[in-house]
């Protein structure tokens, strides 16, 4: 049976959201309150990464959070700060941050990505979007240190141990593999089972097919208020308008919490800033990497190349610090002598907020205590690679229908502790 269903948020996983609930003969409003051309959806680095099985709270995170606190250049950045939200947010990320929640969570990280790699190749054969880049060349993990190289091929063994394909190159394998672009690395682990494309391509297409098969979208509208009434969301109050819903699809990202807070929920979450330079010249990059001791990411796009990173807990803003800017650019030409990011490209940085959740998994599923709502956030540094495994998802728990994994680690009632 038909519904009017009401998406909150219109990044990757909102859209995706869209995407398989329509499919499915449904309603769908899509409400955001920007205008949905810029944010994390479009500024990120397009990995879809099934190699990505480690959660963001993992064992000495929060220690080297402390230890980069005051350094506002560093890739893992707090900024010091008094908000008790942030504050409980801390402290369940360190009790997630556990060898044994770990390893519990690294299966179930592997199996949303592999599925949403199907489901964006699925959504390329079905030429819904027309063309758009989604290639397979892998993912490199570039290092200088020995030290790096030991914690990559410890992830790589429990990687290939999932199935997943992954090689180890040495400098003259990588050259053989990347001959356009000298490296300054020791060597790489290769992630052949990751893909990675262009958002700013991919965002725009979704966009105009969902509006074209009946998908309302409404900009520059925020999210005011939700009536309640027992435990059903009936109506959706806006800065524009007023919609009345049979379920409500909870992805705004960042404010998410904010949001939820609205309906009396507490769902922890806090924006993770990261940034991004595109460099529209030849650069000889072919296959996206990830430079292990710099933590930022560089994606060969259509039409550029990205150089992306940095996670900076500040708080919902989308202020640019100068000082991490430039370290991306100095990160990139430690790995890429030849490249030298300018003025510029720097001074057209972008910025994108992720949604983190204190245990780096993302809130998938139904709120117990609101019978109509579902959550689709929390991805932290995957969102893009788990937009269309989240949207899917998301349309088998309106319908009641069998889910295609199990979710419920991604219950948004868990508890931290």
């Amino acid at each position: 049976m038909s519904k009017k269903i009401i998406i909150i948020g219109g990044g990757i996983v909102g859209l995706s959201s869209a995407y398989f609930l329509s499919k499915e003969g449904h309603e769908v409003t899509v409400i955001d309150k920007s205008d949905m051309s810029t944010g994390a959806s479009f500024v990120n680095a397009g990995y879809i990464t099934p190699s990505h099985i480690i959660p963001l709270a993992s064992p000495g995170m929060i220690a080297k959070g402390i230890k980069m606190m005051f350094n506002s250049a560093s890739p893992f950045y707090m900024k010091p700060r008094w908000d008790t939200d942030f504050f409980k947010w801390s402290w369940y990320f360190h009790k997630s941050s556990t060898k044994e929640k770990v390893t519990k969570a690294i299966p179930v990280i592997k199996d949303i990505n592999t599925l949403s790699l199907e489901l964006f190749e699925g959504i390329k054969t079905s030429g819904d979007l027309g063309d758009f880049q989604l290639e397979r060349k892998g993912l490199l993990m570039l290092y200088k240190t020995v030290e790096a190289y030991r914690h990559e091929k410890d992830v790589a063994s429990k990687a290939a141990f999932l199935g997943l394909e992954v090689n180890e190159l040495d400098k003259k394998q990588l050259a053989r593999l990347e001959p356009e672009v000298a490296i300054d690395a020791k060597g790489a682990i290769h992630y052949e089972c990751d893909a990675h494309s262009t958002p700013t391509q991919f965002m725009p297409k979704m966009i105009s097919y969902l509006k074209n098969v009946g998908v309302d979208i409404r900009t520059n509208e925020e999210v005011l208020d939700l009536k309640l009434k027992g435990r059903h969301i009936q109506e959706v109050f806006t800065s524009k308008s007023n919609y009345k819903t049979d379920e409500v699809v909870l992805a705004a990202g960042s404010w998410s919490g904010e949001i939820a807070k609205k309906l009396h929920l507490n769902v922890p979450l806090q924006g993770g800033k990261g940034y991004s330079i595109n460099v529209a010249r030849p650069t000889g990059v072919t296959i996206p990497a990830i430079l292990m001791e710099s933590k930022m990411a560089v994606t060969p796009m259509e039409g550029f190349t990205r150089f992306a990173g940095t996670m900076e807990f500040s708080g919902n803003n989308d202020f640019i610090r100068k000082e991490r800017v430039i370290a991306i650019a100095n990160g990139a030409k430690k790995y890429y002598p030849n490249i030298d990011i300018n003025e510029n490209e720097m001074a057209n940085v972008k910025t994108g907020l992720r949604p983190v959740s204190p245990d780096g998994l993302p809130y998938i599923g139904r709120s117990s205590k609101c019978a109509n709502l579902t959550f689709a956030t929390g991805h932290a540094m995957m969102g893009w690679s788990l937009g269309p495994a989240t949207g899917k998802l998301v349309s088998e728990v309106v319908d009641g229908r069998n889910i295609s994994m199990n979710i419920e680690p991604f219950s948004p009632d868990r508890r931290f502790k």
